[in-house]
């Protein structure tokens, strides 16, 4: 690998570990039409307005699945930039409350699992939660995500 990392080696990454990510980000209507048309997603929760103005939420949702990944995503800079070799899935993903625009996200990652792999000796899969929270600090999702992440270089190698 070459250039600066940011992410963590394996070794970083012991169960218990707790990031609080340095990143936000505030998801905006044009983000939530965007994504869920490119998507191909026709549900009019998302993109209508009137037709959302007559639901118990009164305006339209942040698309879901842009919640997660703006959840995922902001995880990366500090915990898989350069140190990941592939995502391999997603476990539980639960949505408590919604996300509307204007909604800023910031997010809270713990480490859950953490092993060698077997057939790798140079990575580890380690599995990560993260919380995602609005402005006013209430969950709005929790993904389980696992990633096979490579271990750190032998002195002299990096």
């Amino acid at each position: 690998m070459t250039g600066r990392r940011f992410g963590s080696w394996f070794e970083e990454l012991p169960v218990g570990t707790l990031t609080r990510h340095a990143i936000t980000r505030t998801l905006t209507e044009s983000d939530n039409v965007l994504f869920t048309t490119m998507t191909m997603n026709p549900q009019p929760l998302h993109l209508d307005a009137e037709f959302a103005a007559t639901t118990e939420f009164g305006k339209p949702l942040v698309n879901s699945l842009l919640t997660m990944s703006t959840v995922v995503g902001i995880t990366v800079a500090e915990l898989t930039l350069g140190t990941t070799v592939a995502n391999l899935g997603f476990g539980s993903i639960e949505f408590p409350r919604p996300v509307f625009a204007g909604d800023t996200i910031h997010v809270v990652s713990e480490v859950t699992k953490a092993r060698r792999s077997r057939s790798r000796p140079d990575a580890g899969i380690v599995e990560f939660r993260h919380d995602g929270f609005n402005q006013r600090d209430e969950l709005v999702c929790r993904a389980y995500r696992s990633a096979l992440m490579r271990c750190a270089p032998a002195e002299g190698t990096a």
